[in-house]
């Protein structure tokens, strides 16, 4: 099976994904001039506006959530396989991956905003309601739902719980099934209380174990202050080939750094667009602006820090294109959260990887919670009527299964599935929003306009031009009569 999963990694992660993934980032920041830049004091004013809300959730909890998915092993285990497989030149366009994918990440969380409809008392939003309804190809959105609920709900889950109970057994030699149950039992309280205990979740814990992680990173470079010059010189020069040791690895290093940036902060992918489409705000512009600052704390904030540990110590391997060593600081130890929790215990000694160990938990399980929220959305979408309301509690069960079979299986089968899933998604929501550029640049030239007038921006279609936002016509029509 292991054989069967890496050959199909190898053609869904190919050098098309890696410089598709660039190739969008880089035209939604020409064509939107620069807005995860540009509007940096709006994403943050934004960010901390955390109104209440009666049918959604709040745009900040709506960015917890979000930020849930983003912040996993991905940014702890993901970053030391990039660093492993394409040197320290990954860590420079991870982050260059990450300042890029802001403006995809505006750009789709915007349209998910757009697009998004009222069911049974909660907004429910997401790639596929923005493909139909914008793209109005309800085939293609029944695809793309399809994919993304298997993705999340069978495909991805597994990385995660592996990364727990594998750095539990490290940290407190706890054995793979105990930690798995107790994660699976945690995790069923967590999706059998619905959206609001998602997002009460996620608001109380994703900031913070992200403020925690940033302290220690700051703790662990404040120590190795004098290899911080030589650390970021050869960062740069290994990402453009100048290194003499990691001069032939340039274009492993652009692969490697893109495709851990995707996998960590699934800018583009689709991931965000369905915690985006539960806030409630008066304009859809507000709710992506949000999103993209959140890829900024996910990649170039909490991956950097992952990377930037690692390499000031000295606690990493790396591996040439030919499969021999390169560097090998820690003899047999294998790319993942060892060489972070290696990293921390030379300054914690004793205690690193215990530390690293929870905020594997806890960056790891928020993940599986806001992946299990997806899953829903996704069910909602393709049986919009609630034909079949028992489908909830069958998909419930079946990503508590595929969480306890991903706790005790190998690591490597698990992040190849992963990597499946991500990658799948990656393809068919990149040329989605591709295609829906014209509404997306809409919606924000409306918001730029009344920004200049000095107006909180209130979203209204038929002003803008974009067809098909049914929702915001009864929203602007209401916020007019009151």
């Amino acid at each position: 099976m292991e054989e069967l999963v890496n050959t199909i990694v190898g053609y869904i992660w190919s050098d098309a994904l890696v410089y598709l993934a660039l190739g969008v980032g880089i035209y939604f920041t020409v064509a939107t001039k620069g807005v995860q830049f540009r509007y940096i004091r709006e994403m943050i004013r934004l960010l901390l506006d955390k109104s209440h809300s009666s049918r959604g959730v709040t745009s900040f909890q709506a960015f917890c959530m979000a930020l849930s998915g983003r912040i996993g092993v991905g940014n702890i285990a993901g970053v030391a396989t990039a660093i492993f497989s394409g040197g320290p030149g990954a860590v420079f366009w991870m982050i260059v991956m990450g300042l890029l994918g802001g403006a995809s990440a505006f750009i789709e969380s915007t349209l998910a905003q757009v697009y998004k409809q009222e069911t049974h008392g909660q907004y429910r939003g997401g790639s596929p309601y923005y493909i139909e309804k914008g793209l109005k190809l309800k085939k293609f959105a029944i695809l793309v739902a399809t994919v993304t609920g298997l993705s999340y709900g069978v495909l991805v889950p597994g990385v995660q719980v592996n990364t727990i109970t594998d750095s539990f057994q490290t940290a407190f030699g706890l054995s793979t099934t105990i930690s798995t149950i107790a994660v699976v039992g945690l995790l069923a309280f967590i999706i059998f209380g619905g959206i609001k205990r998602i997002a009460r979740f996620a608001d109380i814990v994703v900031p913070f174990m992200t403020i925690a992680y940033l302290c220690m990173m700051a703790i662990v470079l404040v120590v190795n202050f004098a290899q911080i010059p030589a650390m970021f010189a050869l960062i740069v020069k290994s990402a453009f080939g100048m290194d003499a040791v990691f001069g032939g690895m340039v274009g492993t290093a652009v692969s490697w750094g893109v495709r851990r940036a995707v996998f960590s902060n699934v800018a583009g992918a689709g991931e965000a667009t369905f915690s985006s489409a539960a806030a409630e705000v008066s304009h859809p512009a507000k709710q992506g602006l949000v999103q993209g600052f959140s890829v900024y704390v996910d990649t170039v904030m909490v991956c950097t820090a992952t990377a930037l540990m690692i390499l000031s110590t000295n606690m990493y391997n790396i591996v040439g294109t030919d499969g021999k060593m390169l560097v090998e600081h820690l003899p047999g130890v294998a790319a993942g959260t060892a060489f972070t929790q290696s990293a921390v215990s030379t300054v914690f000694s004793g205690f690193g990887a215990s530390f690293v160990a929870l905020a594997i938990f806890l960056f790891a399980f928020t993940c599986l919670v806001a992946y299990y929220y997806i899953a829903e959305t996704t069910l909602v979408y393709l049986d919009n009527q609630l034909r079949f309301p028992v489908l909830k509690t069958v998909l419930k069960i079946v990503f508590l299964a595929v969480c306890f079979f991903g706790g005790i299986q190998s690591a490597s089968v698990m992040w190849g599935l992963g990597d499946i899933g991500f990658g799948s998604m990656c393809y068919l929501n990149f040329i989605a929003i591709v295609l829906l550029s014209k509404p997306a640049f809409k919606t924000l030239k409306d918001y730029d306009e009344q920004k200049k007038r000095g107006l909180d921006p209130v979203f209204d279609p038929r002003v803008a031009g974009v067809e098909n936002a049914d929702f915001w016509i009864a929203y602007s029509d209401k916020h007019r009569s009151q």
